[in-house]
């Protein structure tokens, strides 16, 4: 069923279900009638109910569609170009179509060169109004994840690399961490044993306190590596800012250190 005249730009009804999305040139609300499909890309109406790269040659005038059918909207992939959803999930034109979950759900069109384009998508639940302006409320502080003094030193050696806001960062192995450690507390017998026994008990602490990103091998789906779950650990202290680049001044004196390599 196409977009009908009944969709209210700008509007944000009470229903639960209503699918409310923005783009940089445009936004628009749909209630959640069966069959009703909701299309973004570059091109105009009919192909495209909401603009999206509209000078953008590599997205495709139809990218994507958004179907309400048993109780949820399911987006579809219909572009040449990958479309981006949080956590990395890529959708391909053979990927089969998600539910979206009610609140919040950024997406992005792979653009030409870097360009990513943002999609953000708000299906609404029980009593709620859709998104609206908090333009004077409070700022909402991160999350910041309670370490101790131990912890802190040791995973900023660990992240160094993180800290520095490198492209790609990697963490360091457990023996040049504790190579670095012996060197900058040599009374507290750090060894590659021992990092990594700390590290194990970090990760199991804060796994229980809701961090995002898995810290925890899940034996159903396979074992991750351990380097996977530290580059989840620190990646997020990172982005929560637990992490910032001050601590790096932990690591004082660091041209006295032996070379433990890259």
């Amino acid at each position: 069923m196409p977009l009908s005249t009944s969709l209210a730009r700008g509007v944000a009804p009470a229903a639960p279900g209503t699918l409310h999305a923005r783009t940089v040139t445009g936004d628009l609300s749909a209630p959640p009638r069966t069959g009703l499909t909701v299309s973004f890309g570059r091109g105009k109406k009919p192909e495209a109910d909401l603009g999206v790269g509209v000078d953008d040659l590599s997205v495709s005038r139809r990218h994507g569609e958004l179907t309400y059918r048993q109780g949820h909207w399911w987006l579809r992939n219909t572009g040449q170009q990958l479309v981006r959803l949080p956590r990395g999930r890529m959708m391909h034109t053979t990927t089969e179509p998600i539910p979206l979950t009610t609140g919040y759900t950024p997406l992005f069109v792979k653009g030409s060169g870097y360009r990513e384009h943002l999609v953000e998508l708000y299906v609404a639940d029980h009593d709620d109004q859709g998104p609206v302006s908090r333009r004077d409320a409070e700022t909402v502080r991160p999350n910041i994840w309670p370490l101790d003094d131990d912890e802190r030193l040791l995973l900023v050696v660990l992240g160094q690399r993180y800290l520095l806001y490198e492209e790609d960062p990697r963490p360091l192995t457990y023996s040049m961490a504790a190579k670095q450690l012996k060197f900058l507390r040599p009374d507290a017998g750090w060894t590659p044993r021992k990092v990594e026994h700390r590290i194990e008990a970090v990760r199991r602490r804060l796994d229980r306190t809701g961090f995002k990103d898995r810290l925890m091998h899940d034996m159903s789906e396979g074992r991750p590596s351990d380097n996977r779950l530290l580059h989840n650990l620190l990646k997020g202290l990172v982005e929560s800012t637990t992490l910032v680049p001050p601590d790096l001044d932990l690591m004082e004196d660091d041209s006295a250190w032996p070379d433990c390599g890259s």
